[in-house]
């Protein structure tokens, strides 16, 4: 079976200290360690977790270094981030939260999974996201909250 390359946002870490979503950001974090899903991370990622409490930088730091990808921030991150502003996607106060889906995008995942229903996990923003991304050459990014992704192999 191919492996799944998925980013997390930093939600999906601290997600794993909430009582709402601590199940299945656990679950996709086995996941992860079981090597069913490959977790893609950026630059962005790691410095919202440094202000982050030690325990939700310990979701990544206990990861084998073979299950963590890291996509560098780049002039064409930025580039992508910034057109998502532009064309209204998200305004300037959530500029990380197009950071994330840009890096994504620009990585190539499969797909984001996240708990930011506001800014990324709304089918209004999926569908901009989706245009600005055709518009300059990127392919369409499935995105998903940890409950829709984690746990729910099919069964033959």
């Amino acid at each position: 079976m191919k492996q799944i390359r998925v980013y997390a946002d930093t939600s999906v870490f601290g997600g794993c200290f909430d009582d709402e979503f601590a199940g299945e950001s656990q679950r996709f974090f086995q996941e992860v360690r079981t090597g069913r899903f490959l977790l893609v991370v950026s630059q962005m990622t790691l410095f919202e977790l440094r202000e982050a409490p030690a325990k939700v930088r310990e979701v990544l730091t206990q990861l084998p270094p073979e299950a963590v990808e890291i996509i560098e921030n780049t002039e064409e991150v930025a580039v992508l981030r910034d057109a998502y502003v532009s064309a209204g996607v998200l305004g300037e106060s959530s500029i990380q939260d197009a950071a994330h889906v840009a890096a994504a995008s620009v990585g190539d995942v499969d797909l984001i999974v996240s708990w930011n229903f506001r800014h990324i996990v709304h089918f209004e923003k999926i569908r901009g996201f989706h245009a600005v991304n055709l518009l300059k050459g990127y392919r369409m990014i499935e995105i998903y909250s940890p409950r829709e992704v984690a746990g729910h192999e099919e069964t033959l």
